[in-house]
């Protein structure tokens, strides 16, 4: 409303106006058709024959419309322009900024052998509970988890590194939602989980958001023990397994099956909520009983949630257009967007946020 304002009152000119409108809406036309070109080809897969002719047909009319208003830009065709001018250079800023963020996350990750021995020479403490480490990293380790070891030598006796992934395609099958590895051998009880989905769906449920994660790492484990895979899964490779929708019948048994404590997993559809005793027998090889009882069990002592929380400047070195983008437009542009915190629903009380300096 103000900007409608703030254009009325500017130019004080019904023709000024009316230019402007008809220059910013030819623009829009045109470069629908052009992503109707790539719609045609990629999404429906028709020749790119059929969507020539449908692009030179509807192309031809509205370059002749837009060859008339360019006519117009000196008498108020130039504010579509430069309001799209502002807003691809904003976009530009922030998307270099996320790409430069990236790839910095990228350089300075930590090797998982690197890591596990590192942890192994400092005597790190295990503390009681299953903690989550969101980043976007999909392979090693994340500088941010590693910076907070390095300062403060203590993480969970369950540690699940998550990882959220929005793919190029609508949507994600369910059963090919989840993809759950290990790291290190099993006695490090760490594992990451991989959790896609499609441009056009919204976040899973976020309040039993870790009871699914669990329920895809038991189902992990499950796996593993009925493809005799053990040795595989443990050598911190980092190959990682698709899981399935539906948890299995000898996951629901587990999970129906322990004294204390419930969780909610999603079966057929709906959700149900069960409690558990013990482990049945269908559970058969030692270890992997002892890795589920001891999952379930740190599951009851707490759950929490890390996630970093970096401030991202330009080097030194770097132009002062680069500084411009980095540190003024992209850094204003992260103060006032959404937390992700608050994006993925993680309550406060169990959140650890581990501040960091990125240096671009």
């Amino acid at each position: 409303m103000s900007l409608c304002l703030a254009v009325t009152i500017g130019f004080r000119d019904t023709e000024m106006i009316g230019n402007a409108y008809g220059l910013a809406v030819i623009l829009v036309m045109f470069a629908t058709t052009c992503l109707m070109f790539l719609v045609i080809t990629t999404v429906w897969n028709r020749s790119v024959l059929w969507a020539a002719l449908f692009a030179a047909g509807f192309g031809s009319m509205e370059l002749l419309y837009l060859s008339a208003c360019l006519a117009k830009v000196p008498h108020g065709g130039w504010l579509p322009l430069l309001l799209s001018l502002a807003t691809l250079l904003v976009m530009s800023a922030w998307h270099y900024g996320t790409a430069k963020k990236q790839e910095y996350e990228l350089q300075n990750k930590v090797c998982l052998d690197h890591f596990i021995g590192l942890s192994s020479g400092m005597g790190l403490l295990r503390v009681p509970g299953v903690g989550f480490v969101y980043s976007d990293s999909v392979a090693g380790v994340p500088p941010m988890f590693a910076h907070f070891v390095t300062n403060f030598p203590a993480f969970h006796r369950v540690l699940v590194f998550v990882s959220l992934q929005t793919l190029t395609v609508p949507k994600v099958p369910p059963e090919e939602r989840f993809l759950v590895g290990r790291i290190g051998r099993p006695e490090h009880r760490m594992f990451r989980c991989v959790v896609r989905y499609g441009y056009k769906e919204g976040r899973w449920d976020h309040f039993n958001f870790e009871d699914q994660l669990l329920v895809k790492v038991l189902e992990f484990l499950q796996l593993q023990q009925a493809d005799g895979d053990g040795e595989r899964c443990s050598t911190g490779s980092g190959e990682m397994s698709v899981i399935p929708a539906a948890p299995s019948q000898a996951v629901v048994d587990a999970l129906a099956s322990m004294s204390s404590g419930e969780i909610e997993y999603y079966a057929g559809g709906g959700a149900k909520k069960v409690r558990f005793e013990e482990l049945p027998a269908a559970w058969r090889r030692e270890e992997t009983m002892s890795e589920v009882r001891e999952l379930l069990e740190e599951r009851e002592a707490g759950v929490s949630y890390m996630i970093g929380h970096t401030c991202v400047f330009a080097h030194e070195s770097s132009s002062a257009v680069k500084k411009f983008a980095v540190n003024v437009v992209y850094g204003f542009l992260r103060r006032n967007s959404r937390r992700p915190a608050v994006v993925l629903g993680i309550p406060h009380t169990s959140l650890i946020e581990v501040g960091m300096v990125y240096r671009v």
